[in-house]
C-alpha cells in the first residue's frame, strides 16, 4: 500500500475479533468482493451477504480472515498481490 500511496484510515488491531456480523455489515456495504485463498482469488457482488460469501470470509475460528480491506466500495479479503493491485490501482 505505501508503494501506492495508499494511508490507511482505520486500522484494527487482530486482537479485535470480528465475527459473522461484522463480515454481514461489509458485505452490505461493498459492490464489488475479492476474497483471496492463497494464489485463488473469487470475485463477488456486494450487497447480498449470502451464507457462501460470508463462510469464505471468516477462517476456521470463525473471525474476520486477515487482511481485510475497504478501499470505498470494494472489500479485500485475504491477501493476494496482483488482487491488491488490480483493486487499487
Amino acid at each position: 500500500m505505501e508503494d501506492h500511496g495508499i494511508e490507511a484510515g482505520e486500522l484494527v488491531p487482530a486482537s479485535r475479533k470480528l465475527g459473522e456480523a461484522e463480515a454481514r455489515q461489509l458485505i452490505r456495504n461493498a459492490k464489488t468482493i475479492r476474497i483471496a485463498k492463497g494464489k485463488k482469488v473469487e470475485a463477488f457482488e456486494g450487497g447480498s451477504a449470502t451464507d457462501e460469501i460470508v463462510g469464505k470470509m471468516l477462517g476456521s475460528t470463525g473471525n474476520l480472515r486477515a487482511p481485510t480491506i475497504r478501499a470505498g466500495h470494494r472489500l479485500l479479503v485475504g491477501f493476494n498481490e496482483d488482487a491488491y493491485r488490480d483493486a487499487l490501482d
